[in-house]
């Protein structure tokens, strides 16, 4: 009886071993895994947020680059609109705020008349969550063409641009409606998020595009 018994013991010692989780360990593990991964999102939140703007500054420099490109190699005007969305050509939609479109300049007539293409050729949608705009305190860039009252756009001295339009000429130069060169730049931002300003400035002159950077140090490149 004694052997039984020792036996007996052994056996469900070992069955006891080799039991499951319980219901309770499986939420307290669920729980514990919920929050370091809360964690790690908020972590990473800032880094995507950046990497958001940053996307956002080089869509900009490089869709207008391309315009002084095409302008240089067909040798003729090529408009530049900065647009909300909401409109024909920049329609709403996965949290895309504004739209960069390129217009040609069509000569006809005699005498000749250029005027802008009834749509455009390149519509570029922003980076998502991003917007034309500063964020609160916002400085100028130290290429020093203006900042904007409201909204993200600023040239020749006002906000959205001037009235009569904004081209990119054949010889590479940047000017309003009427020719002359103006200078100007492209805020850019995540709503809300200070360390998410970048900027794109443009030199008439020349129609140099530069891409700025803004941190707690001020701006860089």
């Amino acid at each position: 009886m004694k052997t039984y018994w020792h036996r007996r013991d052994r056996n469900s010692k070992g069955r006891n071993s080799q039991r499951g989780y319980t219901l309770i360990e499986f939420v307290v593990t669920g729980i514990i895994l919920t929050t370091i991964a809360a964690m790690a999102v908020l972590q990473l939140r800032p880094t995507w947020q950046d990497q958001q703007a940053n996307a956002a500054m080089d869509q900009v420099k490089a869709t207008l680059r391309q315009a002084r490109e095409t302008s240089i190699g067909q040798r003729r005007s090529i408009l530049v609109k900065f647009v909300a969305a909401g409109g024909a050509n920049c329609p709403v939609g996965s949290n895309i705020s504004n739209c960069i479109e390129l217009f040609q300049m069509v000569v006809s007539g005699s005498p000749p008349t250029a005027t802008q293409a009834t749509t455009p050729f390149l519509t570029i949608p922003v980076q998502a969550n991003t917007l034309f705009g500063t964020v609160t305190g916002e400085t100028d860039t130290p290429d020093a063409f203006g900042i904007p009252g409201s909204g993200g756009v600023y040239f020749g001295g006002q906000s959205g641009g001037p009235g009569s339009g904004m081209l990119f000429q054949s010889d590479g130069t940047f000017t309003d409606g009427s020719g002359n060169p103006i200078n100007g730049t492209v805020f850019i931002a995540v709503s809300n998020i200070n360390n998410s300003a970048r900027a794109v400035t443009v030199l008439g002159n020349t129609g140099r595009i530069r891409a700025w950077k803004n941190s707690t140090q001020g701006w860089f490149q």
